[in-house]
């Protein structure tokens, strides 16, 4: 908190921040001149010495919002460095917003936190888990009274989660082919909806965990399961409920910090470059 207020101490030095980032180093469109952009005051644009006008807020959630920039970059901030994630309610304690501005902006951020859906290689373990709709019910999660999550782990890389309508082989088999390469080798326990993945052409390994086995030399599914571990406990614990037609947007975000835990560039600074990598800034 302490480097956040330090380097983002108001909505200006936000608005800078974005406009180094992605802006400072492109020539005018207009004039193609370099280095000839000015902050106009009292307004969110820069000018050009040509008189071409940049919105560096066009074209994102922040565009037209009426919450203090430097709000959003604290949620932002939060999110990214908190191992299970911040409720709407605890930020609205601590920014000062009200509980639906909150919300609000916390679901825009995990829309920007979706992965760029790049092929799962090498070692993926897969899993599929149970969320019960009501929390205190979570130990009696079962395929019948529950929402499905499929998750699919490379070993030492990303994560990928899909929300799916059941653990079927209909349904998984499919979400496998379109989010694994073809070379790649699986790893899961012997639930019956992976037994057609030979067939499918991948390298498939089973763990028995019925047998109580768990490790078999490189065969098991321990990183798909520790995910598994930190997602509950940060649903039931940080958030208490999640609703269904959500729960794709929770599983992103915990895919999005898994999948950049190793990044050297901070989270914080990933979040920004998916939401303005290709940028169309409004002009004047």
């Amino acid at each position: 908190m302490q480097q956040f207020n330090l380097k983002f101490p108001t909505s200006e030095h936000c608005l800078d921040y974005l406009w180094q980032m992605h802006f400072a180093s492109n020539a005018c469109t207009a004039c193609g001149l370099y280095d000839g952009f000015h902050k106009l005051p009292n307004r969110p644009a820069y000018q050009c010495e040509c008189g071409n006008q940049v919105y560096p807020l066009a074209n994102t959630p922040f565009h037209k919002s009426t919450t203090d920039l430097r709000t959003w970059f604290l949620a932002i901030f939060f999110m990214t460095n908190t191992r299970s994630g911040m409720s709407a309610l605890q930020f609205q304690r601590i920014s000062g917003v009200t509980y639906k501005t909150a919300w609000r902006i916390f679901k825009q951020v995990r829309l920007m936190m979706t992965d760029d859906e790049s092929l799962l290689n090498d070692d993926v373990e897969v899993d599929e888990a149970y969320i019960h709709p009501n929390p205190q019910r979570r130990s009696t999660a079962k395929p019948y009274n529950s929402q499905v999550l499929f998750g699919m782990v490379e070993r030492g890389g990303k994560a990928r989660i899909k929300h799916v309508k059941s653990p079927g082989v209909r349904i998984l088999v499919p979400e496998i082919q379109k989010n694994i390469e073809q070379t790649a080798t699986i790893y899961s326990d012997e639930h019956g909806s992976y037994k057609l993945l030979k067939r499918r052409g991948y390298q498939h390994e089973t763990i028995n965990h019925g047998r109580q086995q768990y490790v078999v030399g490189r065969v098991h599914t321990q990183n798909v399961e520790n995910f598994w571990s930190q997602f509950k406990r940060g649903i039931f614990g940080v958030y208490r409920h999640c609703d269904k037609q959500y729960l794709q947007d929770y599983a992103n975000e915990y895919a999005f910090r898994y999948s950049n835990r190793k990044s050297d560039t901070p989270m914080f600074e990933l979040v920004l470059g998916k939401l303005l990598n290709s940028p169309t800034p409004q002009t004047k």
